[in-house]
């Protein structure tokens, strides 16, 4: 689940394109660079979170995507990850689930519409999952309240379609974005929770120093809907009974190297303050663990 609002070729191979070296002789002559509307990334990650929470569950994940972005404003593209968040759901039960998968589709509109360095940006991201063997969420055995600690547990749909609209903002070393998302459907497998909001705040702080940028970022998942388990569901599924609130903050604090050629590292914290009902998470792991505690990450990306 990518971080979309960036322009199509990322700030590495815009230096990259245009650091090509002319002597003074050829300078007033020489035409300028021609950036490319295509660009492709790939990342190698130590594991990977999104809004806070692991979707990997804290292993190595590897991705990669790729952008077209057309002079007019218009750009569309496609990223994908490993996962592990949606099989992890059904360890241990009689119908083993596969989705490995996460491949993001998205589409929109960017321009700098208030002024040079402030674009405004609007699209619509499907996140897609391959999954097999998901069981049917109406079948008899399915108790959506009875456990609502694992997002796809009730066996719904993890498909989610989302629209957003995002305000990028520049002023001098510091860069960044507002941006609001608005799930039309389902959020990744919780159940009834259509219409789930998520407001967020990026900003990056160029030091001059090394080709390192700082990085930090804020975020609010709203979920529409609490869950309240009854004592004998609780007892059954060996949680804790008590009202679930699947809302929280999300947040990461870190640091990008630029190492140039499109090649770049990042090193981050990331953590939320999803609540607990008793000693039981309001999203899990597969061994009952935080699917959103506090964890370091370190990644690099090659961007061609």
């Amino acid at each position: 689940m990518k971080v979309l609002h960036k322009t199509a070729i990322s700030a590495a191979a815009v230096a990259l394109l245009s650091g090509v070296a002319t002597t003074a002789v050829f300078a007033a002559d020489a035409p300028a660079p021609e950036v490319s509307p295509i660009a492709a990334n790939v990342t190698v990650t130590s594991s990977y979170a999104y809004r806070g929470l692991t979707q990997s569950n804290y292993r190595p994940a590897i991705q990669g995507g790729f952008d077209y972005a057309h002079e007019s404003g218009f750009y569309i593209g496609n990223w994908n990850s490993s996962i592990s968040w949606i099989s992890d759901g059904y360890i241990g039960t009689t119908r083993p689930v596969s989705a490995p998968v996460e491949m993001d589709f998205y589409a929109g509109y960017k321009k700098e519409l208030i002024g040079e360095g402030f674009a405004t940006d609007v699209g619509v991201l499907q996140y897609y999952y391959p999954v097999t063997s998901l069981p049917n969420s109406s079948a008899s055995t399915v108790t959506v309240t009875a456990n609502p600690t694992t997002r796809q547990v009730s066996g719904v749909s993890p498909q989610t379609t989302e629209i957003y609209a995002a305000q990028n903002f520049t002023a001098g070393p510091v860069t960044g974005f507002a941006k609001v998302s608005y799930a039309l459907t389902n959020l990744f497998g919780i159940y009834n929770s259509k219409g789930a909001l998520y407001p967020d705040l990026t900003a990056n702080y160029d030091t001059g120093m090394y080709g390192i940028t700082l990085n930090g970022h804020v975020g609010y998942q709203y979920v529409p809907n609490n869950y309240t388990v009854s004592t004998a569901n609780a007892t059954t599924n060996g949680i804790g009974a008590g009202t679930y609130n699947l809302s929280y903050f999300d947040w990461k604090l870190g640091l990008t190297k630029d190492f140039g050629g499109g090649l770049s590292a990042t090193a981050y914290y990331v953590g939320t303050n999803i609540s607990k009902v008793g000693d039981t998470y309001t999203y899990t792991t597969s061994n009952g663990g935080s699917a959103g505690k506090g964890t370091g990450i370190v990644a690099l990306t090659k961007t061609f």
